[in-house]
C-alpha cells in the first residue's frame, strides 16, 4: 500500500494524523476533510443508522430489517464507514455462528441531538415542503415554461 505524500514531498510518520490547509474549517474547499465527515453524517443511511443505534445495539439483520429500503451492502459499507470515523462500534462475539453486534461510540451519541432535531424539523416541516413542491411544479407544468434539468 502506498504511503500518502505530504505537502512539500514529505512522508507522514505511521500513525501520525497529519492537518490539512482547512484545520480552520473552510468546508467549502475540495479536500477539506470536515467537508468529508459532513458527507458522511449528511448521507440518509447514515442519518437512519446513527438514530437507529442511538435507541439500542443492534446486529446487522435487526438493522437491515428496521430500516427499510437498505440494501445488504450498503448497510455493509455505512456501517464500515461509520466505524471507520468513530461514530460506530462494531463487536464481534466468537459464538456459533459468529455474532456481530454494533452500536453508537460516545463521538457517535454526541450527533444525535443533532440528527434528532434535524429528523423533528423534516418531520413538522414536511407539509409546507410538500406545498412548495407542489407551488413549483404547478408553474414548471404551465404552458410555455421552461424546465429545467
Amino acid at each position: 500500500m502506498a504511503i500518502p505524500m505530504m505537502q512539500d514531498g514529505t512522508f507522514p510518520i505511521p500513525g501520525f494524523v497529519y492537518e490539512t490547509a482547512c484545520r480552520q474549517g473552510d468546508v467549502y474547499a475540495a479536500d477539506c476533510p470536515t467537508r468529508q465527515l459532513l458527507d458522511r453524517v449528511g448521507d440518509k443511511w447514515s442519518v437512519l443508522i446513527l438514530l437507529l443505534l442511538g435507541e439500542e445495539s443492534m446486529r446487522f439483520n435487526a438493522m437491515r430489517r428496521r430500516i427499510a429500503g437498505v440494501s445488504q451492502k450498503m448497510l455493509s459499507q455505512t456501517l464500515r464507514s461509520l466505524e471507520r470515523d468513530g461514530l460506530v462500534d462494531r463487536v464481534v462475539t466468537p459464538t456459533m455462528p459468529v455474532e456481530v453486534t454494533y452500536s453508537i461510540t460516545s463521538m457517535g451519541s454526541e450527533l444525535i441531538d443533532a440528527l434528532t432535531m434535524m429528523m423533528r424539523w423534516a418531520e413538522q416541516r414536511m407539509p409546507a415542503v410538500a406545498q412548495a413542491q407542489a407551488r413549483f411544479d404547478a408553474r414548471c407544468d404551465e404552458p410555455g415554461a421552461v424546465r429545467r434539468p
